[in-house]
């Protein structure tokens, strides 16, 4: 079975960094792309920041310049780097990791971490 776990949310005040992680495990024969994403009260879910299949790296323009994301690809772990927070930022932060498993492709979702930022 495929595993994906978040860390490092918190409540921080504006200004503030926190640094995310998702680390995927299980029977993962590739990863195909990894990446970030929230959902905000009120909000839909979004892409903040991930990895595609091709190497590239996107960001939702509302965090271009302030959050960085990263990957270790022996530990099948991917970073984000949330620098200059903002309230805004507010949301439940999930990873999402596209990944063959028993020959098929497919989309495994971690549990979410919550990311709270105050004015």
């Amino acid at each position: 079975q495929v595993q994906v776990v978040e860390s490092g949310g918190g409540l921080v005040q504006a200004g503030g960094s926190l640094r995310l992680s998702c680390a995927a495990s299980g029977s993962i024969f590739r990863i195909l792309a990894m990446g970030w994403y929230r959902q905000a009260p009120g909000k839909e879910r979004e892409l903040v920041a991930a990895y595609t299949s091709g190497g590239e790296t996107n960001y939702a323009d509302s965090v271009k310049g302030r959050f960085t994301i990263a990957r270790d690809n022996a530990k099948n772990t991917v970073y984000l780097q949330m620098n200059s927070l903002k309230p805004e930022d507010t949301a439940v932060y999930s990873c999402n990791v596209q990944a063959y498993h028993a020959g098929i492709m497919d989309s495994y979702w971690g549990q979410g971490t919550q990311v709270t930022v105050s004015s």
